[in-house]
């Protein structure tokens, strides 16, 4: 480009000390000063990361449901991809919904079709939650059912009758191909008095990879009643063949703690981070040092504001591009309504959020993160009024500002 510059000045005639010497003179340096613009802006442009482009996974009015909602989103051992949600009849939480799955095996670049892997006639299945265990490449789903009529204001208390919110587990060892039948695990997530609803996430499990209970699976779960919300674990160390829940987070902070997704850090100790109902327009964080079993008074992250709404978080583990664990959140940053969704980064366990990417500036509500392989994550989320749910993939350079590769 500059040599192109300098050619055009060349075409010029050579000042000779005459009336045309000055605009010619002027000529050149208005021809060199524009050049030197035009490189840097197509440098600037060759640096700026492109925004992720979006597949729209689950869209209203199709595949046979008026409606999609809840993402949750998993990679199995083997790298395929299982984005989940619940397919309805309308927007309503409970319209007869059903759980529906979509397969990816290259990281998420196309999906294959509809599958409906959980459904009970009139009643609602809600708030999937995945996790993915490593050996065997297994698959576990969790989720609530409401008879037909109820939902978490009018739910009952107990662990058994016609009115009460029943939780119940799937798995799948092939990928996602085929689901086990569904078994109910009610009593062993949900405590038999005064509680009324629970809800695991919605969004995904981890397993521990550090200390006395590496390997241990846990849940996150919230409980009722309505408007009285507490947050807690569920947690299995045989694999999920059996569950036990821990303590509800005391409330150190204004509100309460609803929708809440967890992540290990590097000591072992495990980050809670809730939906604030009710109360500042902060998440909530709190954290336990035995595993799950306990936690610390929930505090409030400023940096982290939010309309009142589900968010994803994520933990890299080791071996990704960068050295240690760093943790991604994602959630409609803005303290009015659910939009502007963005995504941060932590390298400080979560203490702070200093990097900040906005995914997608419109309408954007639920959402859920999976690694896909190295530093390269996907993103599954509710935009535009929760008329469609898409998938985003990017790298953590895309996050920093950087080119995306």
């Amino acid at each position: 480009m500059r040599g192109f510059v300098q050619k055009l000045c060349n075409l010029l005639p050579p000042g000779s000390g005459g009336r045309y010497n000055l605009p010619i003179m002027l000529m050149k340096k208005w021809l060199i000063t524009a050049g030197i613009l035009l490189i840097s802006s197509l440098a600037i442009q060759a640096e700026e990361p492109k925004s992720p482009p979006l597949i729209d996974l689950f869209m209203g009015g199709t595949e046979g449901f008026s409606a999609f909602r809840i993402p949750a989103l998993v990679t199995t051992s083997q790298g395929t991809l299982l984005a989940f949600a619940e397919g309805r009849a309308s927007l309503h939480d409970h319209a007869e919904n059903k759980i529906v799955l979509k397969r990816s095996d290259d990281g998420g670049k196309t999906w294959g079709p509809l599958h409906i892997i959980a459904e009970d006639g009139s009643n609602a299945l809600n708030n999937p939650t995945a996790v993915a265990l490593r050996k065997p490449n297994r698959v576990i789903l969790i989720y609530q059912r409401y008879p037909k009529g109820f939902d978490e204001h009018n739910a009952e208390p107990g662990v058994d009758g016609p009115h009460v919110c029943r939780t119940f587990k799937i798995f799948s060892d092939n990928n996602g191909l085929k689901w086990s039948p569904p078994v109910e695990i009610t009593a062993q997530v949900k405590r038999p008095t005064e509680v009324t609803s629970t809800a695991s996430g919605p969004g995904r499990g981890i397993v521990l990879t550090r200390g006395k209970h590496r390997g241990r699976i846990l849940i996150p779960f919230n409980q009722g009643p309505y408007g009285r919300w507490k947050v807690y674990a569920v947690f299995s160390d045989d694999g999920g063949e059996s569950w036990h829940y821990g303590e509800t987070a005391p409330e150190g902070s204004a509100g309460f703690a609803n929708e809440v997704q967890f992540v290990e850090r590097s000591n072992g100790d495990v980050m809670l981070n809730a939906r604030n109902e009710r109360g500042d327009k902060y998440r909530k964080t709190s954290v336990s040092t035995d595993c799950g079993e306990t936690w610390s008074p929930t505090q409030l992250d400023k940096t982290l504001i939010e309309p009142g709404c589900q968010a994803g978080l994520l933990q890299l583990e080791y071996g990704s591009a960068y050295p240690g664990d760093f943790f991604i959140f994602c959630n409609p940053a803005s303290q009015t309504q659910r939009t502007n969704g963005t995504i941060r980064l932590s390298f400080d366990q979560g203490e702070t959020w200093p990097i900040a990417k906005v995914l997608y500036p419109g309408s954007f509500s639920y959402s859920c993160l999976t690694p896909i392989s190295g530093n390269v994550v996907g993103c599954l989320f509710e935009r535009d009024g929760m008329k469609k749910i898409s998938f985003a993939r990017f790298s953590v350079e895309w996050i920093r500002g950087r080119a995306d590769k």
